[in-house]
């Protein structure tokens, strides 16, 4: 946008007072130029302005070249010679085309021309070429004064009629005409040397639409959790809330039968907020969590160590989805019985070197079964045909430990692909150890399974490398062009079938 136009407004506002029509103001200036510097001048209120809009007629092409050489009858006639010899209509074709034709009939219309057996002859001496005529008037003012006229020319596709928008302005309640350069932005330098306070600031237009945004596109990982999330739907399984991203210590390692010296409570495993460091309160049955990592119970010795509350109140970065696990077990323990199947897919934090295959923060997806007959074979039976579900059918099974699961196994699946065994995730029985002090009764069992998010979304969509998945280096075009997620699922109940298994109830 121009200064100079701005600057001109002002001064024409100043001579003048106001400026009725900018239309005839500043003729030969598009509309929308004229636009940008009125509101530019308002959001200073320099000026004030409103909209005129007016209908009027303009050529099109087609009128344009009849004004200028002629309406297409008086050209076809123009073209006749004077006599009874006249022009054959071969002629006429070859030299006009498909004017010849219309100019023919709007002459035969006038009587200006007749069909003398295959050639054209004269019926009129001389001419008035009222349609140029016409032409030529509606081009000067826009419009033209018999209707029936408009409707012929508009009939013929000579004219048509154009929206002309133009304001009228008059002068601001902080009118001058000198510009100022507004500030558009509060930086740093500004703050810093003072130029802020005796800068002006330019105007927020909140009523302004902006540019219109492109369509969203799901990024990759959630087309895979959105897969995951239906498989988990269509057997049963209740979706739990995942949405506490920081736990105390107590949720996340106490309850789960974690000792206060594992490992995995150490800086360089887990994050630990600094303000609040420290969560207000534990749930009532604390002491009962207390003694079972002291002393033991149900069938265990504990850990035989000095438990400490103050290490339990620690807050921390959840380091895995169970801590949800526990608050839905221990309020469905406040219930009466009912088996029950849920899950989560969610955050994690690890305080972990980046590199191409782990990250500091990533998804797990957990399921937790509860019920009075569930056992380590109805684990693997269900297993089984979750991972079929997800087009994954070759499974092995690898004992390994969990410190809150007994018997825990970890999940293998050949990969065709790397031509090796790839690891896909763990499970297990929760021990007595972590289900008692929840509130479960000590007939109920209680199965938990996890796997990565982001392992399988490589997979699927050929990424080698994590931080090309998550983070700044994403390549937003690789996220814009990747295909809907669909896994080549199975039905369970043909799974059963076919292998022959059993789930206890």
């Amino acid at each position: 946008m121009s200064d100079d136009l701005k600057l001109n407004i002002l001064k024409k506002l100043d001579a003048e007072g106001s400026i009725k029509d900018t239309k005839d103001a500043f003729s030969g200036v598009a509309s929308e130029t004229i636009l940008g510097a009125l509101k530019s001048l308002e959001s200073q209120d320099k000026v004030a302005y409103s909209t005129l809009s007016s209908e009027v007629w303009t050529l099109t092409p087609e009128g344009q070249d009849q004004l200028d050489n002629g309406s297409y009858e008086a050209q076809i006639y123009n073209a006749v010679p004077e006599g009874d010899e006249g022009i054959t209509v071969d002629e006429l074709k070859a030299k006009f085309g498909n004017v010849a034709n219309l100019g023919q009939g709007k002459g035969f219309k006038n009587k200006w021309i007749k069909k003398n057996g295959s050639s054209i002859v004269r019926l009129a001496a001389s001419i008035v070429d009222q349609t140029k005529i016409d032409l030529e008037e509606v081009k000067a003012s826009g419009v033209h004064s018999k209707k029936d006229v408009v409707k012929d020319l508009k009939r013929r596709n000579l004219i048509k009629q154009n929206k002309i928008v133009s304001y009228s302005v008059s002068k601001g309640s902080n009118f001058s005409t000198e510009l100022k350069k507004q500030m558009t932005d509060l930086t740093v330098e500004m703050l810093q040397s003072g130029a802020w306070k005796t800068g002006e600031l330019k105007k927020f237009n909140f009523d302004s639409l902006g540019v219109s945004p492109n369509g969203g596109h799901l990024h990759p990982l959630m087309k895979v959790r959105e897969e995951f999330r239906q498989i988990f739907f269509e057997m049963g399984f209740e979706e739990m809330p995942t949405n506490d991203f920081v736990e105390s210590s107590f949720w996340n390692f106490d309850t789960l039968f974690v000792p206060q010296q594992h490992p995995a409570r150490d800086l360089q495993d887990t994050f630990f907020l600094k303000d609040p460091a420290m969560a207000q309160g534990l749930p009532e049955f604390w002491e009962t969590v207390k003694n079972v990592h002291e002393k033991g119970g149900y069938g265990s010795i504990g850990y035989r160590y000095p438990w400490a509350e103050a290490e339990a109140k620690k807050l921390v970065l959840r380091t895995h989805t169970t801590p949800v696990s526990c608050h839905v077990l221990n309020k469905l323990a406040q219930e009466p019985y009912r088996p029950a199947k849920f899950f989560s897919i969610d955050r994690v934090y690890r305080n972990e070197a980046v590199d191409a295959t782990h990250l500091a923060e990533f998804h797990q997806v957990e399921g937790v079964i509860a019920d009075k007959n569930m056992s380590l074979g109805s684990l693997i039976a269900f297993l089984d045909v979750f991972f079929t579900k997800m087009g994954i059918t070759n499974l092995r099974f690898k004992p390994t430990y969990n410190p809150y699961t007994e018997p825990s196994m970890e999940i293998f699946s050949w990969h065709e692909g790397f031509q090796k065994w790839v690891e896909i995730g763990n499970s297990g029985m929760f021990r007595p150890e972590m289900l008692r002090p929840l509130g479960l009764d000590k007939d109920v069992k209680v199965a938990g399974f996890g796997l990565s998010l982001e392992r399988p979304t490589m997979i699927k969509y050929g990424v080698d490398n994590i931080r090309a998945l998550v983070g700044h280096k994403v390549d937003l075009s690789m996220i814009e062009s990747n295909p809907a997620c669909r896994l080549d699922k199975k039905m369970g109940k043909e799974v059963f079938e076919s292998k022959n298994v059993e789930v206890e109830n």
